[in-house]
């Protein structure tokens, strides 16, 4: 019956909003047309469909808010006035009583509050879909934050998903282009990133691994995850003391370079991309703070690590040999490597594939670079690969989104940040790493406990290898005796006739001179 009232409650806001035009506009069936004539009375359709889209996602609760923030990183299947709309989707959410976090917290360690903390502030720090914090104060002194999820989310979040599975193959059938912006495909990724959400265990493993990679950078603050009190339900990190980085005057006024601020913003990114493959996805303002700390002064404070993006070794060479071919301007190549990694279909023209690649990029090179917005060039890159049928790669899509989250802060902070000149020394000393002598040494130095370890078993494995194929090898030695002494036949032949041939033209020559004479 809930489900049934969730349905019909989704269906109104659907009408409301406008939203079936979405699905219904493709189709100039007479019956059809009636049909959104009828549903369109009496409301306003002013609005651009992707405010109505965004405003419809809010009215629907944070379930349907965080899909739409999930969906707004997919520029390589939505309009770009929708992709822009539903990136300013926030989570506006009420926290929930603290009475309702402190039962959380209490069954998730089997204790009474007082037990585990010396103090608990009961109001809330935060609130956002999925969970809300809480700073506190542990017995030996620690100040900590506590993040704890919201009560009953898995059956609410399965119904919904549900629903949305539904909305989803409605959606593939009725509308135009449901096929091609696979909807299914959409809310099965979804899925995986609000299941992963909602295990806080996994988010600390997230805080760890950057916690560790970003040891000796001295750019970026992450805090330290207290496993001891770590739980599915419940993350207790160190407390971090930092200004929000939206609140640029404040941060002014304590001194902070703002120009400095913006270009380590662009340096941690790439670090963490290209280095170390694995980077923090959600590196929206909210997420970010800077410390004014004294020891700490400057540096970015890094939150939230429900998403992270990962790449593996060939997606950071596949991206390294696309780097090189874009700053020469090599766009043939480019192409061509499209084609070799499998995201365009084999059959696709080199030569189409580069001229659209070109139109992309060429005006952009003309300009002078300040006036260049690597987020804008791969955004307008993947809205042409649409017409290639390009497999846009997940973690790309993250990588991406990343981008222009971290290109838009930069903006911010520094109008004339030049994005590309301040990654690029840093891309070129990593692509010389990538495929040069260092690459290769590292790689040597990587294999070595295996070749350490394989080395002296060698004479070894050769007698077992020869006790065991005797008969084998003294065949093969015996062909390999045969094709040997054929081969030298040949040759004998060969040299015989080519020395028939050169005496002959010298008797030849001798016989013309006797004849001139």
């Amino acid at each position: 019956m809930r489900q049934w009232l969730r349905s019909w409650v989704i269906a109104w806001v659907v009408f409301r909003y406008g939203l079936d035009e979405l699905v219904l506009s493709g189709f100039r069936h007479p019956l059809l047309v009636r049909l959104r004539r009828l549903i369109s009375v009496g409301r306003n359709l002013s609005a651009p469909r992707g405010q109505r889209l965004r405003e419809a996602l809010e009215r629907l609760g944070p379930i349907f808010v965080k899909f739409g923030q999930v969906l707004s990183t997919r520029r390589d299947l939505l309009p770009p006035d929708i992709a822009d709309e539903l990136a300013r989707l926030q989570d506006r959410v009420p926290p929930f009583p603290a009475e309702v976090a402190i039962a959380t917290i209490e069954r998730a360690f089997g204790q009474p509050l007082h037990a585990v903390f010396a103090h608990f502030e009961r109001e809330p720090v935060a609130s956002a879909s999925i969970a809300q914090v809480h700073f506190a104060r542990l017995h030996d002194g620690r100040e900590v934050a506590v993040k704890v999820l919201r009560p009953n989310m898995l059956p609410v979040i399965e119904k919904d998903l549900a629903l949305m599975r539904t909305m989803a193959r409605w959606v593939e059938r009725l509308s135009r282009d449901g096929r091609r912006l696979k909807p299914r495909e959409v809310v099965a990724e979804f899925d995986k990133y609000l299941h992963d959400e909602l295990d806080l265990m996994r988010e600390a493993s997230n805080a760890a691994q950057l916690r560790r990679n970003m040891a000796g950078l001295n750019l970026v603050l992450i805090p330290e995850m207290y496993w001891d009190y770590c739980r599915p339900e419940v993350l207790v990190m160190e407390r971090m003391h930092g200004v929000p980085i939206s609140q640029v005057q404040r941060l002014r006024e304590a001194g902070v370079d703002i120009r400095q601020l913006a270009r380590d913003g662009v340096t941690i990114f790439f670090t963490q991309v290209f280095r170390d493959g694995f980077f923090h996805a959600d590196m929206h303002p909210g997420n970010i703070q800077v410390s004014i700390a004294p020891e700490t002064f400057g540096r970015y404070i890094s939150l939230d690590f429900g998403i992270v993006g990962t790449l593996t070794q060939f997606d950071k060479e596949y991206l390294a040999q696309n780097f090189t071919a874009f700053f020469r301007r090599d766009y043939k190549r480019v192409a061509e490597l499209h084609i070799e990694s499998g995201w365009v279909p084999a059959d696709t023209r080199v030569d189409e594939l580069e001229a659209a690649i070109r139109a992309v990029c060429e005006p952009y090179f003309d300009r002078p670079l300040k006036e260049i917005s690597l987020g804008l060039v791969l955004m307008r890159l993947f809205q042409t690969s649409r017409r290639f049928n390009v497999e846009i790669q997940p973690q790309l899509v993250l990588l991406q989104k990343t981008l222009l989250n971290i290109e838009g802060l930069g903006r911010e902070l520094d109008p004339d940040l030049d994005l590309w000149s301040t990654a690029k020394p840093f891309l070129e000393r990593w692509m010389l790493e990538q495929v040069g002598p260092k690459k290769f040494w590292n790689q040597l130095k990587a294999e070595a406990p295996h070749y350490a370890k394989l080395i002296p078993e060698l004479p070894r494995l050769l007698h077992d290898y020869l006790r065991q194929r005797p008969t084998d090898l003294r065949h093969e030695i015996d062909r390999l005796v045969q094709e040997q002494r054929r081969t030298q036949r040949l040759l004998m032949m060969v040299i015989y006739v080519l020395f028939g041939f050169v005496a002959g033209l010298m008797a030849m020559q001798w016989w013309l001179r006797l004849r001139l004479w």
